[in-house]
């Protein structure tokens, strides 16, 4: 697998009130081209710190980039003044966020909206703005009938408020893809939505990056989304990669105690008889974590070395790594 976006040791830090918070510590990640990975997790874990990160959108202060790498077709995004961010963020990176209605703004039609962000970086202040306006005006039409939008001609004229949730998503899609990026962020892009209506956006978004080729980072804590749209998955646990592998290999043969505890959880047709099995504790103070594996308070498996040793990632197959104890030799 060639690769197009590599994380390296990344650690960050947020300077709190009640003191540092240790939200990533030392993560390693590789998306491929036309590559889609899924990243799973519990709330508060640090995925999208980890999302944010990639296109330096991290409040510093409070947030800190203690040590890593973040690499993008061999560049260091860490390192990259941030004029040159510019030519990255939309152009060759673009992300879809969580809540439409937060990123959409309300007092402006989806259409002026839309145009201004493919003319952002443009020349919209020379005396062919007039004409590069009606171009992209068309094109705004065009990427709204891609992702589905119907009448887009006439809908494009709407503002927010009168479109739906899974409509307003698509808008998003539109605007994240506009610039015909090489890799789409997706952060929890469906979690606002009905379940019929998160089946379309997964549909939709499988559909787009078979057709244009992206390399997508898709995160969520629900590992039956992911499922759907990801050839891989990695799962984090606080501010830590426990476990990556195929999307094959982690439902039929999961191996850190916490991506069981996941699965255990998710209430299936084969068990339906049964009940889920939640798994006990909470995630751990970042201020605080515990000492050795963050996981060890949690885990039925715990050993004594659990507790002041932090595992390596061992490969126990082709492409299945696991960061626990239980695998080390």
């Amino acid at each position: 697998m060639t690769s197009i976006l590599e994380i390296r040791d990344l650690r960050i830090e947020f300077e709190t009130f009640e003191g540092v918070a240790r939200v990533l510590d030392g993560i390693d990640l590789v998306l491929g081209k036309r590559d889609t990975l899924g990243l799973v997790g519990e709330t508060g874990c640090g995925k999208s710190i980890t999302a944010k990160a990639i296109l330096k959108l991290l409040p510093m202060p409070p947030a800190r980039i203690v040590s890593g790498q973040i690499l993008f077709e061999g560049m260091d995004l860490i390192r990259m003044p941030e004029e040159k961010m510019g030519s990255i963020r939309g152009e060759k990176i673009s992300m879809v966020f969580q809540d439409p209605m937060t990123f959409l703004n309300p007092v402006f039609t989806i259409e002026e909206q839309l145009v201004d962000v493919l003319l952002a970086g443009g020349n919209g202040g020379t005396p062919g703005r007039k004409r590069n306006r009606k171009e992209a005006r068309k094109k705004a039409i065009d990427l709204l009938r891609e992702v589905k939008i119907p009448q887009p001609e006439l809908r494009i004229k709407s503002y927010p408020h009168e479109f739906s949730g899974g409509m307003r998503q698509r808008v998003l899609i539109a605007m994240a893809l506009s610039k015909s990026p090489k890799i789409l962020i997706a952060d929890e892009p469906t979690t606002a939505l009905d379940v019929t209506i998160q089946a379309q956006i997964l549909r939709l978004m499988d559909e787009l990056v078979q057709e244009h080729g992206h390399s997508v980072l898709l995160i969520s804590h629900d590992l039956g989304v992911v499922a759907r749209v990801c050839q891989r998955i990695a799962v984090m646990y606080a501010g830590n990669i426990v476990e990556i592998c195929s999307t094959a290999q982690l439902f039929k043969k999961p191996y850190h105690p916490y991506t069981q505890g996941l699965l255990n959880s998710i209430l299936t047709f084969s068990k339906r008889r049964g009940k889920a099995e939640p798994i006990q504790g909470t995630i751990p103070d970042l201020i605080h974590p515990p000492p050795g594996c963050r996981f060890h308070p949690r885990c039925p498996s715990a050993m004594d070395r659990c507790r002041s040793e932090k595992p390596s990632s061992f490969m126990l197959e082709e492409g299945h790594w696991v960061s626990c104890l239980l695998f080390a030799s």
